[in-house]
């Protein structure tokens, strides 16, 4: 699959077949996470790996969009160094590069916002740092829900136009 084609084929999946993600494909994403550009090559990125069943169904009542959690094999929470001006923008880049990635591996999955984002009523980064224990120097990003998809989007692109502008605005 082509670099392009799996950009299009990335599309939020919520839905997942009872299969296991083998180490070796979580090992993957997170090879494409870490490899994200990253200002100043500083690498911000701290990753939460939670396969278990428990964990992740305390992770999908942390607010009504992260159900999905508790139905998919793996989550991946991305955390930042808060002390790290551009923590927010190289956690993203590494995020979507996992997304991406997942895409080209036949697996679907789903950003679920946590940083600034008080669906819970609380700091819903802070809800889930407080269930993994992450560190307080960290901030959570997201969390990223993925499994074998059981349902189909078509690939698609939301190129519009208007949106477009050359050489000024």
């Amino acid at each position: 699959m082509e670099t392009f084609e799996a950009i299009l084929k990335r599309r939020s999946i919520r839905r997942y077949k009872i299969k296991d993600i083998t180490d070796k494909e979580i090992k993957r994403l997170l090879e494409a996470a870490m490899a994200a550009p990253s200002a100043h090559n500083s690498q911000p990125w701290e990753f939460v790996v939670v396969k278990d069943k428990e964990m992740r169904g305390k992770l999908s009542k942390v607010h009504s969009y992260a159900w999905m959690c508790a139905e998919s094999p793996l989550v991946i929470v991305v955390c930042g160094d808060k002390d790290n001006i551009q923590w927010i923008e190289d956690c993203s880049a590494a995020s979507e590069n996992m997304l991406v990635t997942a895409a080209e591996m036949g697996l679907g999955g789903c950003w679920i916002a946590a940083r600034g984002t008080k669906y819970s009523g609380k700091d819903d980064g802070q809800v889930i740092a407080d269930i993994l224990g992450i560190p307080k120097t960290l901030g959570v990003l997201c969390m990223l829900s993925f499994g074998y998809p059981d349902e189909e989007k078509a690939p698609r692109t939301q190129y519009t136009e208007d949106k477009v502008h050359w050489e000024r605005y």
